[in-house]
């Protein structure tokens, strides 16, 4: 059964992983297509902001869902990081949860972590490979979800 340290867990996993792909991408990738029927990193970014936006509101009991209109890349990429922070702050708080938090690891958690991993795919299609790493042993720890994450013990 996973509780809110376990959610927050996943949360800082998310920043990890989401932070490493995010950081140094090159300007040009942020309008990367890979196809026509594909989103943009941009695009990405901002859905995956629009999922930890969902998911503080089912974390407070609200069934609510907005979709923003992407901004810029620096902006999404800071909103990335700021909604993780409202995100974990909330679980870390005394406020029961107004949804289960399977639910909330099922629906937008577990959907930011897979646009994370497009994310990455698409910078190696763009020709800015993030370098792969064991992410077991990777230091990723409860409340850190800002951009400052420490660096992996080993990349190949």
């Amino acid at each position: 059964m996973m509780d809110k340290e376990s959610l927050r867990h996943a949360l800082a996993t998310l920043a990890y992983r989401g932070g490493k792909v995010l950081r140094d991408a090159p300007p040009e990738f942020a309008d990367f297509h890979a196809s026509d029927k594909t989103r943009t990193p941009l695009q990405i970014v901002a859905h995956i902001g629009d999922l930890l936006d969902w998911g503080i509101a089912l974390a407070r009991g609200e069934k609510k869902w907005n979709e923003e209109q992407p901004q810029a890349w620096d902006r999404e990429v800071a909103r990335f990081f700021d909604r993780l922070r409202q995100f974990d702050d909330l679980l870390a708080s005394d406020q029961p949860l107004g949804s289960s938090a399977e639910r909330l690891f099922q629906g937008p958690i577990a959907d930011a972590l897979t646009h994370v991993g497009q994310l990455a795919l698409l910078r190696g299609l763009a020709g800015s490979r993030v370098r792969a790493e064991n992410y077991f042993g990777a230091d990723v720890a409860a409340g850190r979800v800002g951009p400052e994450q420490t660096p992996p013990k080993r990349e190949f």
